[in-house]
């Protein structure tokens, strides 16, 4: 099933059970027409989409707007253009670049933390920092391979009188790096927003210039857990000795781009690193890592357990 059609279904089921007569065809052709050939964000497709029953059918707003998404922990957060409910405490609250964001910063749950962006045109009452919410039918969305929230005009944030518990945000894991995920390695990000751009189109600005960047998207395995961790060209040439004018070097001598990230994946895959990061929703966003020297004892440890 398309994207197209699983928001379709998605949509018809919000008006399930009201006294209207909606053609699935007919929400599919708009939906597909906003999303595959206008390239519109789902998130705006669907907004757009449920206006249109409300002034075609004369559903009331409040009853499709208002309708409040199922409450879940950040955790369970995986999937992009998800409406859901959190009740969670502001971890950070931090300036805003952009004149279309009114908040931006952390919330968390006792099982992750995630950041949120409140839009201005959502016109939302502003949080603060410590404070506990409750954030109905908010939008889910990646931003530089990291999961997020939009509070949106169909958002409602209610502050509640309860002291939520944050899981600790500073960790520091050893493990050997099982993996590196596709967008690792040379990348071309948007100069609008800084997404990732995949064949030169952003996901919300579409066909643009872009700009070179170097990062990492990795995997940590300790033994007992797995961690996903972000490198920044920082710890990059920290680790390899490759920064992005060298990163530039190896692709123009080998007239590809995908050269760095083979290059960078023989140096650093099956070798033990030690990281110090910070949980920052679904990735650990890496503050300090070294290649992991094991001692006498670790090698003793290692013995005792093979006896």
């Amino acid at each position: 099933m398309s994207r197209a059609e699983k928001l379709t279904d998605q949509i018809l089921e919000r008006i399930k059970g009201k006294d209207v007569k909606v053609k699935r065809e007919d929400i599919l052709r708009r939906m597909k027409l906003l999303i595959e050939e206008f390239k519109v964000p789902e998130s705006e497709a669907v907004r757009t989409i449920m206006n249109y029953l409300v002034r075609e059918y004369g559903i009331p707003r409040e009853e499709l707007f208002d309708r409040d998404s199922p409450l879940v922990k950040i955790a369970d957060i995986s999937k992009v253009n998800q409406w859901v409910s959190l009740k969670a405490k502001v971890v950070q609250l931090w300036d805003s670049n952009s004149p279309n964001v009114s908040q931006v910063g952390l919330i968390g749950d006792e099982t992750g933390i995630v950041k949120f962006v409140v839009w201005a045109k959502a016109s939302q009452p502003e949080v603060e920092e410590g404070k506990s919410y409750i954030f109905r039918n908010v939008v889910t969305d990646s931003f530089q391979g990291r999961m997020q929230i939009n509070v949106t005009r169909t958002s409602r944030i209610e502050e509640i009188d309860e002291d939520i518990q944050l899981p600790p945000r500073e960790i520091e894991v050893v493990g050997s790096m099982v993996a590196i995920q596709q967008n690792s390695g040379l990348v071309k990000r948007c100069n609008e927003c800084g997404r990732v751009l995949n064949k030169g189109v952003c996901h919300q600005h579409g066909k643009v210039e872009g700009y070179d960047d170097l990062r990492i998207k990795a995997v940590i395995d300790d033994g007992e857990n797995v961690y996903e961790i972000i490198l920044n060209e920082e710890n990059i040439r920290e680790l390899t000795g490759i920064g992005l004018e060298d990163a530039l070097k190896i692709a123009h001598e080998t007239l590809d781009r995908n050269a760095v990230l083979l290059e960078l994946k023989n140096m650093l895959l099956g070798r033990y690193f030690r990281v110090k990061g910070l949980r920052g929703g679904r990735y650990l966003l890496v503050k300090e890592i070294s290649v992991h020297k094991p001692k006498a004892d670790d090698f003793n440890e290692i013995l005792e357990a093979l006896a």
